[in-house]
């Protein structure tokens, strides 16, 4: 499953209680809660170069799916992690979250679990 492409959020929901379980501050939570970001994801192989633009903030993750890696929190802070592929879906626990990311023809899914709060995001291929 080639997850290549770029995505725009669509919809999300459970935003602002999922980011303030996590710890994101009041105003970084007001901030982000309308940005429609959106994802380049460059996959070769099973090498992962996802950037991710939100508003004036970029992130950018570099994984190989099964090998260790460090990647950024919602907070900014960094952890160790490794990424596992099962066909259309990239699963990942960091720090307490369960991320989920599941690709359907166009769309994009990710699901985060953290202390039994959900948060979804649905994400449209616009290239």
């Amino acid at each position: 499953m080639d997850f290549s492409g770029k995505y725009q959020l669509e919809s999300h929901e459970n935003f602002e209680a999922f980011m303030k379980a996590i710890g994101l501050p009041d105003d970084e939570i007001e901030k982000g809660k309308d940005i429609k970001s959106i994802t380049d994801i460059q996959q070769i192989g099973n090498d992962f170069n996802v950037t991710v633009m939100a508003g004036t903030k970029v992130i950018v993750y570099l994984f190989t799916v099964g090998e260790e890696c460090e990647l950024e929190t919602f907070t900014g802070g960094k952890a160790k992690t490794i990424v596992h592929m099962e066909g259309n879906k990239l699963t990942v626990f960091l720090k307490g979250i369960e991320s989920v990311t599941e690709l359907n023809e166009d769309i994009i899914s990710n699901t985060m679990t953290f202390d039994g709060i959900v948060y979804k995001r649905i994400s449209k291929r616009i290239s």
